[in-house]
């Protein structure tokens, strides 16, 4: 657990250092807050005091965020040479992905902290449902997690930011659009089908307040799916060197 936690702060401070970190933390800010401040704001105009118009723009502008994010994890390490680097410092393939998985979710993580200034104005503008808000983030939280390990696996297959970025991208695209359109394209159990793989099924629940057993499954499994298929292609370049 140590060296995964080593990784994890060695990644992050690089996040700070590049400032990536900044950058995406102020346009996250800028962009969520425009939306749910001056644009089609739900408190203001319409009088409830909630975060739905967060959430709904964040859901969106953290799928793009994210693969930026992940797409040099490890894509630069590759580039550079540095893998070879960790890989003879007794460091296994696992705890390279999971301490760079970590990083990111704990930069992602950063930024929905610094969106809880919304959340306690809101609160005191009105009743506000607060178990949906905690769900809200907590599925962002969720989601964010699915879609960083779909960033490191599309970061492992190659050695070209810009690749991994429009790969991830293009996984991302199937569980945040396709999917939910081809579940109501279809009806019995192909669209119920379609429907759970959609991501929005699961984190318009989650963000209801409502805690399902098979959301967090779903969410659970991209992760370990994502993070097993970037130690295999780690595994796979270490056998062919």
């Amino acid at each position: 657990m140590s060296k995964i936690w080593t990784i994890c702060k060695r990644e992050l401070s690089s996040y700070f250092d590049s400032l990536i970190a900044y950058v995406m933390i102020i346009v996250f800010l800028g962009l969520s807050g425009f939306f749910t401040w001056l644009y089609g704001n739900t408190v203001f105009l319409i009088g409830q005091a909630d975060l739905g118009v967060f959430f709904g723009i964040s859901y969106w502008t953290l799928f793009f965020f994210i693969p930026a994010i992940t797409m040099r994890s490890l894509a630069e390490e590759t580039r550079s040479g540095t893998i070879e680097l960790l890989s003879t410092k007794a460091v296994t393939d696992w705890q390279i992905v999971v301490g760079k998985f970590l990083a990111a979710l704990i930069l992602v993580g950063i930024a929905l902290v610094c969106t809880v200034p919304y959340y306690i104005t809101v609160s005191t503008l009105g009743d506000i449902d607060h178990g949906a808000i905690w769900g809200g983030y907590f599925g962002l939280l969720l989601l964010s997690a699915g879609y960083i390990s779909i960033g490191i696996f599309s970061s492992s297959t190659t050695n070209n930011q810009i690749v991994s970025f429009l790969m991830a991208l293009f996984i991302g695209m199937f569980f945040q659009i396709l999917f939910d359109i081809l579940s109501s394209s279809f009806t019995g159990p192909i669209g119920t089908f379609f429907n759970f793989m959609s991501i929005r099924t699961h984190f318009e629940s989650i963000s209801r307040g409502v805690f399902d057993s098979r959301d967090f499954i779903f969410f659970l499994s991209i992760i370990f799916i994502g993070l097993t298929l970037a130690q295999t292609m780690l595994s796979r370049r270490n056998w062919q060197s």
